[in-house]
C-alpha cells in the first residue's frame, strides 16, 4: 500500500486500497493454484476476486472516475477498458470451471494486467484525486460506497 502522499487518510481511498490488497493476496493464491495445475481452484479464486472487484469497480466508475474524467479523460477511459477486460476473463468462471483449455493462461495474463492496473490506480489515480478533489467530491464517492456497501471478507480471509 502506498503511504507517501497521504491519500490513505481519505476513507474512500483507504477502502479501495484495502480491496486492492485483498485482490493482490488472492492473485498470489491463483499463481500457486496455476503452478499446481489446479484449474478448479483457479476458477474458485477468480470468482472471489470478481466478488471483491464488483463493488470496488462500481465505486471507482460511479464515484471516483467521473470526478476525474474532465482532467484525465484518456486515463479514465483506459482504466475502464481494463475493467471490462478483467471482468470478462474473471466472469468466464462465474458458473464453474471454464472448459476452455486456454483459460488458465488467459487468467494469468489478465491477473498480470490487474496487478499493473492496481499500481496505476494507487500510484497515479489516488494521488491525483487527493490533489484534485475536495470535501464534497469525497462525500459523493462515499455515497456511492454506501450504495454498494462493503460486502468484503476481513483482510486475512482471502482464501475463505
Amino acid at each position: 500500500m502506498c503511504e507517501y502522499c497521504g491519500c490513505q487518510s481519505i476513507t474512500a481511498i483507504k477502502e479501495l486500497t484495502r480491496e486492492h490488497d485483498m485482490v493482490v493476496a488472492m492473485i498470489g493464491d491463483v499463481r500457486g493454484a496455476h503452478a499446481a495445475g489446479d484449474v478448479s481452484r483457479q476458477a474458485e479464486l477468480a470468482r472471489r476476486i470478481a466478488a471483491v472487484l464488483g463493488p470496488h469497480t462500481h465505486v471507482e466508475e460511479h464515484g471516483l472516475f467521473p470526478l476525474l474524467a474532465d482532467d484525465f479523460p484518456d486515463h479514465v477511459a483506459a482504466l475502464e477498458a481494463e475493467h471490462r477486460h478483467i471482468e470478462a476473463v474473471l466472469g468466464a468462471a462465474s458458473a464453474g470451471t471454464p472448459s476452455d483449455p486456454g483459460w488458465p493462461g488467459e487468467l494469468m495474463e489478465t491477473l498480470d494486467l490487474l496487478r499493473d492496473h492496481i499500481l496505476k490506480e494507487q500510484d497515479g489515480v489516488f494521488p491525483a484525486a487527493l490533489t484534485t478533489l475536495g470535501g464534497a467530491d469525497w462525500d459523493s464517492v462515499d455515497a456511492v460506497r454506501t450504495e454498494v456497501g462493503s460486502r468484503l471478507p476481513a483482510m486475512g480471509d482471502s482464501t475463505g
